[in-house]
């Protein structure tokens, strides 16, 4: 663990930007497979190298993203807009998640979206509810998660969080008994 916090620190957004490349990627994949119930790609070979390459550049956004949103949480706190309890542990990791996803969250799923869009070939916003819905269900809660580590951490446990997305809506769309998201 020394070495990766090492990494972390040294190069926060070149480790940001290939941990997301990596996990993202493979959460793609895992979601592909479950629907197809066999190993499949989600797209060609030359898109899928393409979406790893828009996965590194959410990794830098995201990245981006948690510090500013790390500022502006801790001013609201500051300047008594939240309360104190919403500064620290278990309450400011969950006043972090919170707000991360309701202010950046679209903005940065709409971006993914868009990037898809361009590497497939595509139009429109199809399938955008049920994408952000999962801001509620899904990463609210698995971001107070990732807030409660060292900040270090919270980069590799986010992209690590979006290859365990992948296999839950791979499993979803494989068995539509579970509950619709």
């Amino acid at each position: 663990m020394f070495t990766y916090r090492l990494w972390v620190q040294t190069h926060p957004f070149l480790s940001a930007a290939l941990q997301f490349a990596l996990l993202g990627t493979l959460g793609e994949l895992a979601a592909s497979s479950f629907r197809a119930r066999r190993p499949s790609l989600p797209c060609t070979a030359s898109q899928l190298l393409a979406k790893v390459l828009a996965w590194a550049l959410l990794g830098l956004v995201i990245k981006a993203g948690f510090v500013g949103m790390r500022g502006f949480t801790r001013a609201l706190v500051d300047h008594h807009i939240l309360p104190a309890f919403l500064g620290f542990g278990l309450g400011g990791a969950f006043a972090l998640s919170t707000l991360t996803n309701l202010f950046f969250g679209p903005q940065m799923m709409l971006f993914h979206r868009l990037e898809d869009n361009l590497i497939l070939r595509r139009r429109g916003f199809d399938g955008m509810a049920p994408a952000l819905w999962t801001l509620l269900w899904f990463w609210v809660p698995a971001h107070t998660l990732t807030f409660s580590l060292p900040v270090d951490y919270q980069l590799g446990l986010a992209a690590l969080w979006s290859l365990a997305l992948g296999v839950i809506l791979g499993l979803r769309s494989r068995d539509h008994s579970l509950p619709r998201v």
